[in-house]
């Protein structure tokens, strides 16, 4: 796997913006020192009407302005929306953290499709506006930690994924749910490259009792927007305690089965990366430590490093994997 960072380019710590500020903007302005501070970092209220916002279609738009704030936050403060939107690993897009939010834009979300099939008694291609329909979205504050050993916390706008499952009628057969990647040579350079080592389209995949976890969003937005292209639009998976390339983008085909499906890293160094994939500081990877992460945004010359936490904090998952031996299914 080709890592690269870009430290020397990304956020300084003073760029954070916490909840607080983006949820209760109006008071916090009246407070003393609050011009300072949004002279270094600005309110989600300027992010989403700046210019350069990403298009959306109408309805999603308004969707996911109407979401509900919920019980999952975190005190942890959020990292900002450049980082967030700037510092990225969309492969279909290109190598370097840059390279999805500067190509990424080409990608055609709207309209978009998703094609259901498998061990379930409801199957066929559903447009993302009926996937939606009745469904709440809400925000949920999420800590992502990549395989990479840095990590972000981000305000996404979403919906539990066993809202949606349950609607497919999986059968009794259905032990696992994969979830499959637009590959479009057009849009995505990176799937067109003479170079590209990755046999597309991504891949990834969950047990089912994983998917069906009150944590394991799909999400459609962020920082109180539609998702940027670079970032997945219109529809990723986000699974909290796991690795973020568990996290798979851009979702065009949901399949459930009875075997444990094939998944992208998985198939090209299964040494490296496991199909379970959940974060856990005493499983190194082979060619460096898991125990530490360093948070985001940070700089080249203050890096924020803070200790690895089990299942990334979320320990409520544990009972999934009671039994189980985590160092043999990393």
């Amino acid at each position: 796997m080709i890592i690269r960072t870009r430290q020397s380019n990304e956020p300084l710590p003073s760029e954070i913006t916490p909840p607080s500020v983006y949820r209760q903007r109006r008071q916090f302005i009246g407070q003393a020192g609050a011009l300072l501070l949004a002279s270094q970092a600005p309110s989600v209220m300027a992010l989403t009407t700046r210019e350069d916002a990403p298009p959306a279609t109408g309805w999603l738009a308004n969707a996911v302005a109407q979401a509900k704030e919920s019980a999952y936050k975190l005190d942890d403060p959020v990292a900002p929306y450049s980082a967030v939107t700037s510092y990225n690993n969309f492969y279909e897009f290109g190598y370097d953290k840059d390279d999805p939010a500067r190509l990424a834009g080409r990608m055609k979300t709207d309209p978009w499709s998703v094609t259901v099939e498998g061990e379930c008694d409801v199957t066929g291609t559903f447009n993302l506006e009926d996937i939606l329909k009745g469904i709440m979205l809400e925000e949920r504050i999420y800590r992502l930690r990549c395989v990479e050993a840095w990590s972000m916390v981000i305000p996404w706008i979403g919906f539990p994924l066993k809202d949606l499952v349950g609607r497919f009628r999986p059968r009794s057969t259905a032990k696992y749910i994969e979830f499959i990647t637009l590959a479009d040579k057009k849009q995505m350079p990176g799937v067109a490259s003479v170079f590209s080592t990755i046999d597309w389209p991504y891949r990834e995949g969950l047990r089912m009792d994983e998917a069906m976890h009150p944590l394991t969003l799909m999400a459609v937005g962020l920082y109180g927007e539609v998702l940027p292209n670079q970032n997945g639009a219109p529809l990723r998976l986000v699974v909290p305690w796991k690795y973020g390339f568990k996290s798979i983008k851009s979702i065009v085909g949901i399949r459930f089965t009875e075997q444990q499906p094939h998944t992208t890293w998985n198939q090209i160094a299964p040494h490296e990366y496991g199909f379970y994939a959940n974060v856990n500081p005493e499983v190194d990877h082979p060619r460096w430590s898991q125990a530490r992460e360093r948070v985001l945004p940070g700089n080249l010359f203050s890096p924020r490093r803070v200790d690895t936490r089990m299942f990334n904090g979320y320990d409520e998952v544990a009972p999934l994997y009671k039994g189980m031996d985590l160092k043999v299914n990393y």
